[in-house]
């Protein structure tokens, strides 16, 4: 039996459901959604749960939704999978502005808000999102898993808790299969799988570099808007991230092109052929797949500062920016156990002024590393900063 770790929004979760009729629970298949909700719907004893991946729970609804609403009113209602049942939306709108304080619901998606339109349009003003990732490394490190097994299997459920190492790779792999095959065109993409597997692949072989939609475009014999649009595909599905340069009217020569990183590490060592953790050690892609692993970790619990990345024309760079009004972090993010910060860190923060300088590397505590910057492991970084929030 899997290990049952708790979820640090769920009380995020509860509180905007006090507070908004709709509650939107957004993120990647697998991820947890459904597990979640479950359980939140155990604090509610009058609620009702519709997996609309299920036919017959599906008709239930379609058949004659306001009847269905009236039905359960009073109730927490939980749709899954809402992307399915679209058109609910503006049904759910009337029934919301009728009943008042007695609507409540909490819907799952697996996709993006952008990709969600409809909801976002017609309940405006009703509906909270909230993103559901992975699990990161707050909550499993003190549930008797490694930042090493968290950082080489990834962050989803059914990797992660798997105790043979072959069951989760091998899960990975079933996952991305489905996740092209099966997924995507439930979404209504509309292209071949066969494709968007060598696209994904291709990604993650240039994992945390910059984005070069024509050389990709070359690639696939695609232009490089269609490049543009396959990575806004896997965007708006929470399986990439597009990491924005920091941009500035000083007028200084910034680069423009994103870098692009698969979100998640363990999906990220499958699309490579990476089987163990030696082999991760002695890949190209180590020190990348190190960086991103670091750099959703942070983003996940700085939900509402602005994130970058720092490079001029020079070539200095910060791995991560952190902004939010007026404040700045810079964060150099390395896989090493004796870092070296190069000198363009330096040079970068010299125009930056951050507020605070970080070096996240593999190392057991923290130390000053001069000039206003300390040296830390994720771990540590990660639990000290969400004591300050």
């Amino acid at each position: 039996m899997q290990k049952k770790i708790q979820r640090r929004i769920k009380d995020k979760v509860l509180k905007r459901l006090e507070y908004n009729p709709v509650v939107a629970l957004l993120g990647a298949r697998q991820v947890g959604k459904s597990t979640l909700a479950r359980e939140i719907l155990e604090d509610y004893p009058n609620s009702v749960f519709i997996d609309l991946e299920k036919p017959a729970q599906r008709r239930q609804v379609e058949k004659d939704v306001e009847l269905f609403l009236q039905e359960n009113k009073g109730k927490l209602i939980c749709f899954d999978e809402i992307q399915l049942l679209p058109e609910i939306f503006s049904t759910l709108r009337g029934y919301i502005d009728d009943a008042g304080t007695n609507a409540q619901f909490l819907i799952l998606g697996s996709a993006s808000r952008d990709l969600l339109q409809q909801s976002s349009e017609t309940l405006a003003g009703r509906i909270a999102y909230i993103e559901i990732t992975p699990f990161d490394l707050l909550e499993i490190c003190d549930e008797g898993y490694s930042s090493r097994e968290h950082w080489f299997k990834g962050g989803y459920p059914n990797s992660l808790l798997q105790s043979d190492l072959e069951e989760s790779t091998e899960w990975r792999e079933d996952y991305i299969r489905t996740f092209l095959e099966r997924d995507l065109p439930q979404l209504g993409f509309n292209i071949p799988a066969t494709t968007l597997d060598r696209f994904w692949r291709m990604l993650a072989h240039c994992h945390g570099q910059l984005a070069n939609y024509s050389t990709l475009g070359k690639s696939l014999d695609v232009t490089h808007h269609t490049i543009k649009s396959y990575i806004d595909i896997l965007e708006e599905t929470f399986v990439v991230r597009s990491l924005r340069p920091f941009f500035t009217n000083e007028g200084k020569r910034l680069v423009k092109s994103p870098k692009i990183y698969i979100r998640d590490s363990g999906l990220l060592h499958s699309l490579l052929n990476i089987d163990d953790f030696n082999s991760l050690l002695g890949h190209p892609v180590v020190g990348n797949s190190f960086e991103s692993y670091a750099i959703e970790n942070i983003v996940n619990i700085f939900p509402r500062w602005d994130a970058y990345f720092y490079r001029d024309s020079t070539g200095n760079e910060v791995d991560l920016v952190l902004e939010k009004g007026l404040r700045k972090i810079a964060i150099e993010i390395k896989s090493s156990t004796a870092p070296k910060i190069e000198k363009g860190f330096w040079n970068s923060v010299k125009f930056l002024k951050p507020d605070e300088m970080w070096c996240i590397a593999q190392v057991d505590t923290k130390y000053p590393g001069g000039d206003g910057l300390w040296i830390t492991n994720l771990e540590l970084f990660l639990k000290e900063k969400l004591n300050e929030m």
